[in-house]
């Protein structure tokens, strides 16, 4: 871990054996296109210590428990997975903390369920996927759900599910659907009154929102003729998302989303270990480079901190003793991933 980033890092997952081994009994071996990786708490603490992270915000990814047919079994399995992500982050102060997974569609098992993790197990949070099988967040039969979290002033962290259609042949979900599939999330958030019902949900919307806020004017227009509401209370509804980092720290993406949110709305994440290693340096090496310090400070920690105030106050962890080659193994890593960063970028025409 360098001694300057201390980063926080809210989009990290976690792939614990008892889920492994649940999606493994329903033939379920990939998600979003990608295999699932191998995961550990000691190969996390090191992508961390290389990226320089921390403190990592963990959850489950898709499908979450979407793929159980019988509701009490995914009630079960997201009870599981919460009282190991609350186990795994005592036993690792300062290092760890979790988003709750929750058994939806089924609203009112989630309330239950969100209300044990955030009130009795601290949870920072909970997870909340797109859609699972067609149900979008904002659909009707939500609000036990919205009330709960209204009522903690939780963290929301929205992420994307693969979309309720076939795939298309040639065209991995995590590459393009992921995308759409938290667009239309925010959509239907915005479009439902979500969000201004529960005014104290922080929603945290995965890779940099989507298409939100490169879209986000085309969205307002047609909310705005479906609503009758006015555009810039619409934009001013997707400004008040939450956005991390998250294979989005390009010179394309970044400058977009700086420009769209709210100041204070932009989190670091790195969607280890769905994306390798290698693909977190690349974009974490994108926003280093493409962040002037005072922003560069605010999203790699300030920001995270404010939503989650146990790790301003929280003392720094000492870091883990490490022979003299690994060290330096790190630090040609870095180094290594900085100079390929600036190699790959397009120059100018």
């Amino acid at each position: 871990m360098t001694s300057t980033a201390r980063r926080i890092d809210v989009h990290q997952h976690l792939v614990p054996p008892l889920y492994r081994e649940a999606l493994d009994r329903h033939g379920i071996t990939e998600a979003g296109g990608r295999a699932l990786p191998e995961w550990s708490p000691g190969a996390a603490l090191d992508v961390m210590d290389l990226l320089g992270t921390e403190t990592a915000i963990l959850s489950v990814s898709t499908p979450g428990t979407g793929f159980l047919t019988d509701p009490g079994e995914a009630a079960a399995l997201a009870r599981r997975l919460n009282d190991f992500s609350a186990a795994l982050t005592a036993g690792h102060p300062g290092r760890f903390g979790w988003f709750a997974t929750l058994p939806m569609p089924d609203a009112a098992a989630s309330a239950r369920e969100a209300e044990r993790a955030l009130g009795g197990l601290g949870a920072d949070g909970v997870t909340l996927l797109a859609n699972i099988d067609g149900v979008y967040l904002g659909a009707d039969g939500q609000d036990a759900l919205w009330r709960v979290l209204d009522e903690h002033g939780a963290v929301a962290f929205v992420h994307p599910a693969e979309l309720p259609g076939p795939a298309v042949e040639g065209i991995p979900p995590f590459a393009a659907d992921f995308l759409l599939d938290t667009t239309r999330a925010a959509y239907l958030l915005v479009r439902s009154g979500v969000v201004r019902r529960y005014p104290r949900i922080r929603f945290v919307l995965s890779h940099a929102g989507g298409f939100v806020p490169y879209a986000s004017h085309r969205m307002a227009v047609a909310l705005a003729a479906d609503t009758g509401r006015s555009p810039l209370d619409i934009l001013d509804d997707l400004r008040g998302f939450y956005f991390d980092t998250a294979l989005s720290a390009s010179p394309a993406a970044l400058p977009t989303l700086l420009a769209f949110a709210r100041p204070g709305h932009v989190l670091f994440g790195s969607d280890w270990p769905f994306a390798p290693a290698a693909a977190a340096q690349y974009f974490a090496n994108g926003l280093d480079s493409g962040t002037d310090a005072r922003t560069l400070a605010a999203v790699d920690r300030g920001n995270a901190e404010a939503l989650f105030p146990r790790l301003a106050d929280a003392p720094v962890p000492a870091p883990a003793a490490r022979p003299l080659t690994a060290r330096l193994r790190r630090s040609a890593q870095r180094a290594g991933a900085r100079a390929f960063f600036r190699i790959v970028q397009p120059g100018a025409d």
